[in-house]
């Protein structure tokens, strides 16, 4: 008799999300797909608003990288008066450093809620362990200085924020053509020195790779479930420099394939002629791939573990030295290792770190010139801004009329990039959990989830559910009734 595994809804993530999993008569999974079953349309709702708001109405899609948003947002602007990167006028460099700094504020305190909440209590507890104690509670109890670090990271990145953009979320500073604000010395010295309640930036740094060293021994202890959970192949992309190394904030897209070839690069205001986007009844998130290589072929992976299967080297001296080591883990090719992705995210925490320590020390952060005002002929109307989210490359692409008001946006998030192999990843975790197995346990289900949370395709409902969000799954047979359900 076959039967459908149903589990609503999918934890720990931010949004709704379920997964419906397909058993023939043998138990053997036949298919098996993550829903999303949301629909929010900020895309409509942001036409006829003017322009300039963009940045401040479309971040708030997500409460958690709200900063990429703005920032994408903003960079469209720039292109829309004539002084974005992508026109012959570049923005000043310190309101260029100030978004920056921003930038990768964000990306420390978002990774790192995501690896010590998100990930972490399946590296100390298992995947089997009980939903109660797989959690940041279950954290608190078993080590409690740990949470402590956690939770100084996540108020610095969080402090750095609200300094560099003027709230601690849903920030107000980027504005066309620049900031509205530099860095003052008295502000940057919190940072960099720390003060009480607040670490230094040492400290984060120091935080940041005991986080990397929790990883290993993590992964010296279960290497065998680590590297063989959910080998899902993709095509890899990011934004990177000239020198063809990852930079978050601006740069050419490249796709690589698993030999590191380059599949494409282009300059990412071109993006509408290589990509399109599928759809599906059974889900509103859509299946974006290059049109040149089709759906199947032309998915692509983004976020911690595709930007480092592109990179060729980082900039910093801890993050290179830890990147070395996760290139030669598969000799030179891309890594494919889904829980592989947890090593990546913390090796760009403490990029991140080392990024945001560098800022600090450069003095463009104190100049007054904060504004590209352009010549009233350099008015676009148009304008395209791509960053490196936490979890990969973020687009935003606005039209606007003479009058200002916007008449188009569109968004790819990392998220719907990453829509495919996330449904790869499912049903591979399905057939090596699932499949031919007469008795659903907790550890089944929350495999399949621990394979959706790697990519980190949101997370703020579950922060504030703390793990304890319902979870049901239930058997249906060939007519549709229930014989068997399973609730948490």
């Amino acid at each position: 008799m076959s039967r459908k595994l149903v589990i609503d809804p999918v934890t720990r993530i931010e949004g709704h999300g379920k997964v419906t999993i397909q058993l023939d008569d043998d138990n053997q999974v036949t298919d098996a797909k993550l829903h999303v079953v949301e629909f929010r349309g900020f895309e409509k709702l942001v036409q006829g608003h003017p322009y300039w708001e963009a940045p401040m109405l479309l971040q708030r899609i997500c409460g958690i990288c709200f900063v990429s948003h703005h920032l994408c947002g903003a960079k469209a602007l720039d292109d829309m008066i004539g002084v974005g990167l992508g026109q012959h006028i570049r923005l000043l460099p310190g309101p260029e450093k100030i978004r920056r700094l921003g930038h990768y504020a964000q990306q420390l305190q978002s990774h790192v809620t995501a690896y010590f909440y998100l990930v972490v209590p399946e590296m100390l507890f298992g995947m089997d362990a009980p939903p109660e104690q797989r959690n940041v509670l279950g954290l608190v109890e078993q080590d409690p200085a740990l949470v402590k670090r956690v939770v100084a990271l996540r108020k610095w990145g969080q402090e750095l924020i609200k300094t560099v953009l003027g709230k601690r979320m849903h920030g107000i500073s980027s504005v066309p053509g620049g900031v509205s604000k530099n860095i003052s010395i008295e502000e940057r010295d919190r940072f960099l020195q720390g003060e009480e309640g607040l670490l230094s930036i040492d400290e984060v740094i120091e935080y940041a790779q005991e986080g990397l060293e929790l990883f290993y021994q993590f992964h010296e202890q279960h290497r065998e479930q680590v590297d063989q959970f959910a080998v899902v192949p993709a095509l890899d992309m990011c934004l990177v420099n000239d020198e063809g190394n990852v930079d978050y904030y601006h740069g050419r897209i490249r796709i690589i394939d698993e030999h590191k070839h380059i599949v494409q690069e282009f300059d990412y205001h071109d993006y509408l002629q290589h990509f399109s986007e599928a759809t599906e009844a059974w889900s509103y998130m859509k299946f974006p791939y290059l049109k040149a290589l089709g759906r199947e072929k032309g998915s692509v992976r983004v976020g911690p573990l595709a930007r480092l299967n592109v990179t060729k080297t980082l900039s910093t001296p801890l993050a290179e030295a830890a990147l070395k080591k996760f290139h030669a883990y598969t000799n030179g090719r891309s890594n494919n290792m889904t829980l592989h992705t947890n090593w990546a995210r913390a090796i760009e925490i403490i990029h991140s770190a080392e990024l945001i320590k560098a800022l600090l020390n450069d003095t463009d952060l104190q100049n007054t010139e904060l504004l590209m005002i352009p010549a009233d002929t350099a008015w676009t109307g148009e304008g395209i801004g791509v960053v490196e989210a936490p979890r990969g490359t973020l687009l935003h692409h606005y039209r606007a009329a003479k009058t200002g008001d916007i008449t188009f946006a569109n968004l790819i998030v990392s998220t719907t990039q990453n829509n495919q192999v996330i449904n790869r990843t499912v049903q591979s975790v399905a057939q090596d959990y699932i499949s031919g197995k007469a008795e659903i346990t907790e550890g089944m289900l929350n495999a399949i989830e621990v394979g959706i949370r790697a990519y980190d395709p949101c997370l703020s409902c579950a922060t504030h559910a703390l793990g304890q969000m319902p979870l049901k799954i239930s058997v249906f047979d060939a007519r549709g009734n229930i014989i068997d359900e399973l609730c948490r």
